[in-house]
């Protein structure tokens, strides 16, 4: 099983969120989304300064198997990407919840943050699901 971080918070569709604390929120995909997906390849991000939606597509991981959306775990602006990914998206595979995050928002509502599963409930759909 994927070894789940307790610290994060999760969307159904495998993205995670970290709460920084200063109303920001780092996000990527999940361990098993990328053991899923395989070998990433492409990653396409947002430019900083995009508008974000909660539950819309914010970016683009492409392995050799197939091209997935990645969605936006709360709603706000693009503060930050992690543009290494442009050179190096294996680092997805290599470590999912570390170097491998994709990008950073501002946050506009934090209440959104409460919808998001916790990883136990992350957990439990995984299990589900398998």
């Amino acid at each position: 099983m994927s070894e789940i971080p307790g610290d994060l918070k999760f969307l159904k569709s495998h993205e995670w969120a970290r709460i920084e604390g200063n109303g920001r929120v780092t996000m990527g995909i999940s361990d098993h989304a990328q053991n899923l997906l395989g070998d990433l390849v492409f990653v396409e991000l947002p430019s900083v300064g995009d508008r974000v939606e909660a539950g819309n597509a914010v970016a683009v991981v492409e392995s050799v198997k197939a091209a997935s959306d990645v969605y936006a775990p709360v709603s706000g602006k693009v503060v930050e990407i992690n543009s290494a990914l442009s050179e190096k998206p294996e680092t997805i595979n290599e470590d999912a919840y570390g170097e491998g995050w994709l990008l950073v928002i501002e946050i506009e509502d934090e209440s959104q943050l409460e919808e998001l599963l916790s990883p136990d409930e992350y957990a439990e759909l995984l299990e589900n699901e398998g």
